[in-house]
């Protein structure tokens, strides 16, 4: 089973207003943020597309994207994801073949088949509505073909895009795209940060079927976690109140901006409310340094994951970087620790 000091780490970035906030103070914290986690050794940090949230800047992912690449160096760049059905492939094609033309090896293209958003919202981004479950693969293959080198007869390109072999990751929170990414050969992303409940059996799903290609020889499984890492335990319990309100107003369908941190939920939500909040928190690690690395390295034995893609929710910025640098330092401490049993 894999250990942490020799997992990857990467993180998922929604671009968060906080209240009080604008767009421009979220875009100037994911740059900060960005740069940290390269320093810090983090594999990847990505941004996912969601629409009509007033707390999440990310909308236009694929432009959020290149801002962040072209003010970091080496982290590799992406989205945890674009959602496809709002979009013709071809459009994405050209985006990600333009980032990777700018970017050249630090861009990944993650999709997912839902529309990050509300009902309303979609039928505004779409105008067509279709049955995504059967247009999904077939638009995931289009989109690879697009980024595959053209055919000499082949009459429509994407340019930037053609040859470009931006590596391309289904994203999921069932077995749908575990298996569709099996079949296709993709590495797969599941979004355990907010709906744990399939993770086994997603898991499961997707090197049951795994197919080698052209992209990958075995299967590779990247898990998504929310984290909220502080000095002590209490300290973190109380900076999690900032998640805990953003779900409860989620369930009431009121979506907020992020809220200052609370010293008690009490008269904040209902029993109703307070299972939700569990429930999609369900694999989460809240607590200081020692109870953090070790449901960390918890985590790890129960998925064997590839790699984890870590998301949280702070009020206050300077917290955000503190969880994420506990969180490295747990891994090198791993790490450090694995090379001491080695060598002993």
């Amino acid at each position: 089973m894999p250990k942490l000091g020799q997992t990857p780490l990467s993180i998922l970035d929604l671009a968060p207003i906080r209240a009080g906030g604008t767009p421009s103070d979220a875009f100037a914290n994911m740059v900060d943020l960005a740069r940290h986690a390269e320093r810090l050794g983090y594999n990847r940090f990505w941004l996912a597309e969601h629409h009509n949230m007033p707390g999440i800047a990310s909308s236009a992912t694929s432009v959020l994207i290149g801002h962040v690449a072209g003010a970091t160096n080496r982290i590799r760049v992406g989205s945890g994801g674009v959602m496809l059905p709002n979009h013709a492939p071809i459009v994405i094609a050209e985006q990600f073949g333009t980032l990777e033309a700018l970017y050249p090896g630090r861009i990944d293209l993650g999709l997912g088949r839902a529309p990050g958003t509300d009902m309303l919202t979609t039928r505004a981004l779409r105008r067509d509505l279709v049955d995504d479950d059967n247009a999904f693969p077939q638009n995931v293959q289009e989109l690879l073909a697009l980024l595959a080198p053209a055919g000499e007869n082949q009459k429509v390109r994407a340019v930037p895009g053609s040859g470009s072999n931006v590596p391309v990751w289904l994203l999921g929170s069932s077995t749908f795209s575990a298996q569709l990414s099996a079949l296709l050969g993709l590495p797969f992303a599941f979004a355990s940060h907010f709906a744990p409940q399939r993770l086994l059996e997603a898991i499961e799903v997707h090197r049951h079927y795994f197919r080698p290609s052209e992209y990958l020889d075995k299967p590779y499984i990247m898990v998504g976690l929310p984290v909220i890492a502080a000095e002590t335990d209490d300290k973190a319990q109380f900076l999690a109140t900032t998640q805990f309100q953003r779900l409860v107003n989620l369930v009431r369908g009121k979506p907020t901006v992020l809220l200052p941190p609370v010293e008690s939920m009490e008269g904040l939500w209902d029993e109703r409310e307070e299972a939700y909040v569990a429930s999609h928190l369900g694999v989460a690690a809240i607590g200081g340094p020692a109870t953090v690395s070790a449901r960390l390295e918890s985590f790890l034995e129960e998925t064997g994951a590839d790699e984890l893609i870590i998301t949280s929710d702070f009020y206050d910025h300077a917290d955000r970087i503190r969880s994420f640098e506990i969180v490295a330092e747990a891994r090198a401490a791993s790490a450090a620790g694995e090379q001491l049993l080695a060598a002993g």
